[in-house]
Formats: structure tokens, C-alpha cells, sequence
């Protein structure tokens, strides 16, 4: 049965027997690496808007010429002169609403279409208040969500009260070391030109991680792996890739684009709060129902900090298949 966008009623959400389970590709490898949604390395600001980094550079190397005669004149000064890249939080907000007779059936519980309801009084039926399985599974919701938005959000500032603040993801923000690949299979010398790149650009390459989907998770075992001779055992599974410049971990990202491999710096990158007082960061509330029901909402400010993007790289338009 699909989901509904209504209040949880003995109709539209029925009981069933059998152990619960989530389906889908809901891993969220990402938001777990940087600190999840209530971890300890989440960061807490005072405003909608926060600095990420405030950077300055150098000007390029060079051998200095000056005569003596030079030496005797104070030279012009120069002044390096820092810049500040922001991020966003942006509001999340679920609501939960579920009425008095879908909180009591505990015991009902649809069979089929054609044997219909059935009272087995809650035997074998796994959820046993429905307002506290409609609140996980709106948590679940939140978090990849959080994941899908701390990869691929577009920055948007909120200018008024009716437009929406929106974090800007890590792979959006990725913009220096960036390699097209123009739909070519994952290779080594593809890898190697982003992390040289990255190196060139002054990488610090502290805790690098390497994110991919599915197919390229693959394709990484296959550019990488060697199999010693086993009459027993065939294949291989790389999980750490040593290249020029890092080491890094390889992990499988669900939410990140098919044709994209990510490089992130984890030593910079957390998950942002601007809390709410006396309330939290993200927190569940009792709301008055105004009728026969249990209301509640889900609420928190939430944001991504990755520091100074020159620090991440990706590879984008990889070949699919």
C-alpha cells in the first residue's frame, strides 16, 4: 500500500501480521560518517546562515630579484585578503497525526482482500502504538532526506519569511576539483587526475573518504582487486584504495548520483543546528488535535558544514553500464 499524506486512520493504515522490515535503499553512509542526525560531532550556530571557511591564498611561488641597491627602498606592501564562504540551515518539519480508533485496534488486522478484518486481539501484529511507529518512521524519512540534501542541495538563502532556506550539498559545492569525465568507465588514471587536482589545489587529504554508488562501488573491485589462486574462493571486495597522496575507505552511497564518485575530507564535515531554546535541535512535540486524534510535529534547523569545498573533489559524467 502506498504512503498517504493524511492523518493515520484504521483504514488507510492498516495492521498486519509478521515481523516489520524497511525496504528501499535507506542506508545514509554519509550523515553516519559525518556524525548522524544527533551525533557528537554536530555543530551549533546562531543564525540561519554560518561561515564555512574563511580562506586567503598566496600569491603564485616566484625567486626574488632585488639588487641592493632595491634593498634600500621600503618595496610596496602587499595585503592578502581573506575571503568567507556560507552554508545554510534549512527547517525540517514533519507532522504526525494519528486518530483514537487507529491508536486502540491493536488487535485488528487486514488479511486479504477477500477474508478482510480479522480480530486476532494484537497476536503476531508487531506495532503496538501506531503514534510512536508513525514518529520513527518519519525520523527514517528525515534522515535520508538529510543524506540526499548533504550531497546534492541547492544553496538557497531565505530572503523573506516565504522563501525557503536551503543547505547546500557537498557535491554542488565541489567546484575546483572537479573532473568530467564525459560518460568514460571509472578508471585508475580518472582517480588519479582528481586527486592529483586536488593535490595541486592544496588538499590537506587528512580523513579522504571515497562515496559511490552502486555501479562504481563495483567498478572500483575491478580496477583495484586482484584475486590470489583459490580453488575455493573467487572474487574480491577492495574496500581501501592507496593511490599517490591517500589512502581512503571506499563506501557505498545509495543516494549519490550513479555517475558520480565523490572524494570527501570527513575532518571538516558535520552536520549544522541552529536549535530551537528550551526545545533542542531536533525534537518531537505534543500539538493540540482538535478532535479525536494524537497530533505532534517534528521539527529542527538543520545544516551542512564542509569546510573550504578546495579541500573535496569529485568525478562526474562516468559511464552507467
Amino acid at each position: 500500500m502506498p504512503n498517504t499524506n493524511a492523518a493515520a486512520t484504521s483504514w488507510n493504515a492498516p495492521n498486519y501480521v509478521g515481523e516489520l522490515y524497511l525496504i528501499g535503499a535507506n542506508q545514509t553512509p554519509f550523515l553516519n560518517q559525518i556524525g548522524g542526525l544527533q551525533g557528537g560531532n554536530v555543530k551549533l550556530v546562531g543564525d540561519m546562515q554560518f561561515a564555512l571557511a574563511q580562506t586567503y591564498a598566496l600569491e603564485s611561488a616566484a625567486q626574488p630579484a632585488i639588487t641592493e641597491t632595491d634593498s634600500l627602498t621600503r618595496p610596496t606592501a602587499w595585503t592578502y585578503v581573506r575571503g568567507v564562504d556560507y552554508n545554510t540551515c534549512h527547517i525540517v518539519h514533519k507532522s504526525v497525526d494519528v486518530s483514537y480508533v487507529k491508536q486502540s485496534v491493536v488487535g485488528q488486522v487486514t488479511a486479504d482482500p477477500t477474508t478482510g478484518l480479522i480480530d486476532i486481539m494484537g497476536g503476531g501484529q508487531p506495532v503496538r502504538n501506531e503514534r510512536d511507529f508513525q514518529i520513527q518512521a518519519a525520523l527514517e524519512q528525515i534522515a535520508i532526506d538529510t543524506e540526499y540534501t548533504f550531497l546534492h542541495g541547492a544553496y538557497q538563502q531565505a530572503t523573506a519569511a516565504n522563501v525557503a532556506a536551503k543547505t547546500r550539498g557537498i557535491v554542488t559545492a565541489c567546484s575546483t576539483n572537479a573532473v568530467a569525465a564525459g560518460n568514460a568507465q571509472l578508471s585508475r588514471s580518472l582517480i588519479n587526475q582528481l586527486v592529483r587536482t586536488m593535490a595541486g589545489n592544496g588538499a590537506i587529504f587528512r580523513n579522504i573518504m571515497m562515496f559511490c554508488n552502486s555501479y562504481q562501488r563495483q567498478r572500483i573491485s575491478e580496477i583495484f582487486g586482484y584475486a590470489p589462486p583459490s580453488r575455493t574462493v573467487g572474487g574480491v571486495e577492495i574496500s581501501t584504495v592507496m593511490v599517490d597522496f591517500v589512502m581512503m575507505d571506499v563506501v557505498w552511497c545509495p543516494k549519490l548520483d550513479t555517475d558520480t564518485v565523490l572524494l570527501a575530507d570527513l575532518s571538516v564535515c558535520s552536520p549544522v543546528y541552529l536549535p530551537v531554546p528550551e526545545k533542542g535541535v531536533l525534537f518531537y512535540e505534543p500539538l493540540d488535535p482538535g478532535g479525536a486524534s494524537e497530533v505532534g510535529q517534528i521539527y529542527g534547523q538543520i545544516g551542512l558544514d564542509y569546510g573550504p569545498e578546495e579541500y573535496h573533489g569529485k568525478i562526474t559524467g562516468l559511464a552507467t553500464s
